[in-house]
């Protein structure tokens, strides 16, 4: 049984046990806070695996602060639904439904309901633009298989979105070899607005585009701007920005305003009024910037991923071109190590200042899947 403590890498930690099949036990968790234990998100993201899996057992102490997991065997299915909650948006939940179902034993087909938009993990455009071309880039899936489709938006606090996500099966992951990350060729982009004036949306594009096009003159952006059921529970709006480069890399930013944005980390109001529209546009477009500045063949929201992708496949060499890595990635790399015996070699690049890291794969094969 594999020990940790702490509530960091929570959410990795149960991926890596129930694709490795080992059992964990976290101590810990927020002890010292002053409301210790598990938070009402990651509680449902434990109901949502015991959807996903067979003979799975979640024991949590009376106090919240310890946890054991003992992994089951993954079935997903279709006509599963789920809602995420307001806690955390639904790209909270979508990383590890994406990375168990491809291993499972039925293809996966859920509703997820809950918050698409905000500012704190990734959003459904985001995963629609960059995270499933990469995954479909990286484990060769094709377009139909793999879909993440928008029903209804919703921003925070009061959610009310909607998304419908298909996952395929694989044998086997194939080899990763994504090391030359090109030159920036254009820049796409969407707008979204919801329950507020369809301006906003514009404006964040006109912002946006203002900084971009001092660069490079291929950018668009599109705008959706939301209304009536929907829209959601909540006013909101945001912008994702991907950069895609000669080699096929896709590099994505974002920023959102939503009510209340600033609750949790400045103690503020849930009333707090949104951030002008233009601040957001400058705001990604800098943010896309500095992404493309750091290089790699993606941005540093996608970088556990990709280590994770190639760690889980084949035993042969597997390599990535990867920025600066981001902490998250860092704890990433060692967890890979902890539960798969998977170690990278990094070897840096002075004159870009990126880092070539190489592995050789665990050879993660689908045992659950039908024989046919």
């Amino acid at each position: 049984m594999q020990k940790f403590r702490g509530c960091c890498q929570f959410r990795q930690r149960l991926i890596l046990s129930t694709l490795s099949g080992k059992a964990i036990r976290i101590d810990d968790i927020r002890a010292q806070d002053q409301s210790p234990g598990l938070r009402d998100f990651e509680a449902n993201l434990l109901r949502l695996l015991e959807k996903l899996t067979n003979g799975c057992l979640v024991e949590i102490s009376e106090t919240g602060i310890s946890l054991r997991y003992l992994p089951g065997v993954i079935i997903c299915g279709s006509g599963i639904s789920h809602d995420c909650g307001t806690s955390r948006s639904i790209g909270y939940f979508l990383e590890p439904l994406v990375l168990l179902a491809l291993f499972a034993k039925r293809p996966l087909s859920i509703t997820l309901k809950g918050i698409t938009n905000d500012h704190v993990d990734p959003s459904i455009d985001t995963w629609r633009t960059v995270t499933l071309p990469l995954l479909r880039r990286a484990a060769g899936l094709d377009d139909a298989g793999l879909e993440l489709k928008i029903i209804k938006r919703g921003s925070r606090p009061g959610g009310g979105g909607e998304v419908q996500l298909r996952v395929p099966l694989v044998k086997q992951l194939p080899p990763v070899n994504m090391s030359d990350e090109g030159m920036v060729r254009r820049i796409r982009g969407i707008a979204c607005s919801m329950r507020v004036p369809p301006q906003n949306a514009n404006r964040m594009v006109d912002a946006a585009r203002g900084v971009l096009n001092q660069l490079l003159a291929d950018v668009y952006i599109f705008t959706d701007a939301a209304s009536g059921a929907a829209a959601g529970a909540s006013p909101g709006y945001g912008i994702t920005l991907v950069a895609e480069t000669t080699s096929g890399c896709l590099l994505s930013a974002e920023a959102t305003a939503t009510q209340g944005a600033g609750a949790a980390s400045t103690g503020a109001a849930d009333d707090e009024p949104l951030v002008v529209p233009e601040d957001i546009g400058r705001a990604a477009a800098q943010l896309l910037l500095d992404e493309v500045s750091r290089g790699g063949v993606t941005d540093g929201t996608h970088q556990a991923l990709l280590l994770l992708l190639a760690a889980l496949g084949p035993e042969e060499m597997n390599q990535v071109r990867l920025g600066p890595l981001t902490p998250y990635a860092v704890r990433t790399l060692r967890h890979i190590k902890e539960f798969f015996q998977v170690q990278f070699s990094m070897r840096t690049e002075q004159q870009s200042s990126t880092i070539f890291l190489s592995c050789i794969g665990a050879g993660l094969k689908n045992i659950n899947r039908k024989v046919t």
